[in-house]
């Protein structure tokens, strides 16, 4: 890989950056899975961590709806990904697909009565598992200076993304 710079090949990493990341890509890979499982085995929840991320937004916003393209990109979905899970969730009745009333053009997913149900009894099942899986592990300041380590990473046009109204 060559460095855009100088033209030159980028260093290879060292044994302890090659752990460090290797590290840092099975456990996250892992605590998302298992923080989907913790949803996902319930069989009143059965929502995988996608879905109930899409359910958290969609409460989260204004009338309790977001265009597709704004929430893709807050979830961090491809648009083609985040209309198949919409569809799953539409199935179920969680959610519905609108168009927009303030163009016409595109489209809006809507937190449905079922989805905000579904939403309140999935919510303590979540927080119980973050807690169990990070902050009970780490110690709030632990998980709160890995927070500020990876705010480092996003961009100032994703940094909406990942903020929320303190209080609701």
């Amino acid at each position: 890989m060559a460095n855009e710079n100088n033209g030159q090949e980028a260093p290879w990493l060292d044994l302890d950056e090659q752990k460090a990341w290797r590290t840092y890509l099975f456990t996250t890979t892992r605590l998302k899975d298992r923080l989907s499982q913790a949803l996902e085995q319930n069989p009143s929840i059965d929502l995988s961590l996608a879905e109930y991320e899409i359910l958290v937004r969609l409460s989260e916003s204004e009338n309790e709806s977001v265009r597709m393209s704004e929430l893709a990109q807050q979830v961090v979905h491809s648009r083609s990904r985040l209309t198949h899970t919409v569809a799953r969730m539409e199935k179920r009745g969680l959610v519905a697909r609108e168009r927009s009333v303030a163009d016409g053009r595109g489209r809006v997913t809507v937190l449905t009565t079922a989805g905000r149900e579904l939403l309140e009894k999935a919510a303590p099942i979540h927080v119980a598992s973050v807690r169990e899986l990070l902050l009970d592990r780490l110690g709030r300041e632990d998980f709160l200076a890995l927070a500020r380590i990876l705010d480092k990473l996003v961009s100032d046009e994703d940094r909406e993304c990942i903020e929320f109204a303190a209080g609701e």
